[in-house]
């Protein structure tokens, strides 16, 4: 069957109306659904050897978050590596990637499944992809007819490609852009709040601005200091990363500036810090807030003059570094208590980012877990991994305090569960393999934290009491030292060695 030209027509209609590439791309496949007769289809975008879904139809949520290495797909390879129309047999032996994702049809197999690979020129940037429950669903429809159809999508998504490069202004002039060939870091999200932030870190990615990145415990805020990183002009030097949180005070302004052989008891040689490590590239400094109100004051020296002192050298050394910074506190509130300069503030905060918790995302839960389901089935070598429509609903109902690491955790943790009672490489998960509760309410006071009493004496009934008051705070942090010596209102060198005291840790 041939398209007709009021067909075509439509086609090209639905490509270049729309405000945004994401609506045009939706109403394309959408169109494409209507006119080939099919269960589901997907526009896909080829980069760094996967496949990445731009718009789906037809198709479960979480497909939208999932990521389709060509190692762990053989038909997206076999599509990949096709320089035309690619019709898989009803009987084919190689797993089509979305058995069990299209809604209603979850517990059966995809029987016709047509693959048309788009090119710019001799380069592959991305795949449309037809399925249908029928084996005979697209016999109808001939290659020529199949070959406009991905001519016309690969214009548009290479005018897309193009569009958002030039965005972001990281084409040089004279040099030839190649889609696909690098992988850079990825923040998935179709929420406001996400897409919002996006923007605004392909604003300040291109300067060299100082960037303070605020946000709760487990929403990503090293992805988006990796993301400003890789799109600015210092992406081909190093990206250097210090937790403050995890640095003892005696070792902190070696770990920053470095030493000089002898500057202390066991500098037995120079040693270079962070700072020089990152020069002309930029350092990420993870719990800023942690920092003691003495080294911020060398920090701020940094920032100000751009030269550093190694401990025991009198000399200066000039640096050109970039600083991002993020907290998972007020610094604000932290300025007002004293217990952070308001100057090195104002020098970090030159371009505040705020990331959304997952709470505050709506769909984006259920994206993020298509993405962390993906993840599972390559690591367990699984042949499918999906979330029944309850579980989906499960996810979305929770309020996610510990944020997206929790949901990866959480999505780790039901596979292993669901894997564990399955027979087979296929997982579906449910309900019932996640240990989800409604959201915990806030930690006790540690003054209502009731000690033993009876035959201990005061000195073992004391250590009892801190170790209830140190493990509920742990709990109540998803095990986060730094947010628990907050909790606690204690420094968090203090909280290492009372609790290595009282044998909560090595």
């Amino acid at each position: 069957m041939r398209f007709s030209v009021d067909r075509l027509a439509r086609i090209a209609i639905e490509l270049q109306s729309g405000i945004g590439h994401a609506d045009r791309f939706q109403r394309l496949i959408t169109t494409l659904r209507q006119l080939l007769g099919c269960d589901a289809s997907a526009l896909l975008r080829y980069e760094a050897r996967q496949f990445i879904p731009l718009a789906i139809d037809g198709l479960a949520p979480d497909v939208l978050g999932r990521r389709f290495s060509l190692e762990g797909h053989p038909r997206l390879e076999a599509i990949a590596r096709a320089g035309d129309v690619v019709r898989f047999p009803a009987d084919s032996s190689l797993p089509d990637p979305y058995d069990g994702l299209i809604p209603g049809q979850e517990s059966l197999k995809v029987h016709a499944c047509v693959g048309l690979p788009l090119f710019a020129g001799q380069s592959l940037i991305g795949a449309l992809t037809l399925d249908g429950m029928a084996p005979d669903q697209f016999d109808a429809f001939s290659d020529e007819a199949l070959r406009l159809v991905a001519a016309l999508a690969a214009g548009a998504l290479n005018n897309a490609l193009l569009i958002e490069q030039l965005e972001s202004q990281n084409i040089s002039p004279g040099v030839a852009t190649r889609f696909g060939q690098e992988a850079r870091s990825e923040m998935i999200g179709l929420s406001q709040g996400m897409a919002q932030l996006k923007k605004e870190i392909e604003i300040v990615a291109g300067s060299d601005l100082n960037v303070l990145i605020s946000g709760e415990t487990g929403t990503g805020k090293e992805l988006v200091a990796k993301a400003i990183h890789e799109n600015s002009p210092r992406a081909a030097d190093a990206l250097v990363y210090l937790n403050c949180a995890a640095l003892p005070e005696s070792v902190a302004e070696s770990e920053l500036f470095g030493h000089v052989k002898g500057a202390f008891t066991g500098a037995i040689s120079n040693r270079s810090g962070k700072f020089e490590m990152a020069d002309k590239g930029t350092l990420f400094l993870d719990e800023i807030g942690e920092l003691s109100l003495a080294l911020q004051a060398k920090l701020l020296r940094v920032l100000q003059y751009g030269d550093i002192q190694r401990v025991g050298d009198d000399r200066s050394l000039r640096v050109d570094v970039r600083v991002l910074a993020a907290t998972n506190r007020d610094l604000r509130e932290e300025v007002l208590a004293g217990r952070f300069r308001a100057d090195l503030f104002h020098r970090l905060s030159v371009f505040p980012l705020s990331v959304p918790p997952l709470r505050e995302r709506g769909e984006d839960v259920v994206v993020l877990a298509g993405y962390f389901c993906e993840q599972c089935r390559q690591r367990l070598g699984l042949e499918r991994v999906v979330l029944s429509p309850a579980a989906r609903s499960h996810l979305l109902a929770y309020r996610w305090p510990g944020n997206v690491r929790e949901l990866e955790h959480a999505i780790h943790r039901a596979v292993v569960l669901a894997r564990a009672v399955e027979s087979g490489n296929k997982v579906v998960l449910e309900p019932g393999h996640f240990a989800l509760t409604d959201a915990p309410q806030a930690a006790e006071p540690a003054t209502t934290v009731s000690p033993p009493v009876g035959t201990q004496n005061l000195r073992e009934a004391t250590d009892a009491f801190q170790r209830n008051a140190i493990r509920q705070a742990l709990a109540q942090s998803q095990h986060n030292w730094a947010a628990s010596a907050r909790l606690l209102e204690m420094d968090v060198a203090n909280l290492h060695r009372l609790a290595k005291r009282l044998g909560l840790k090595s």
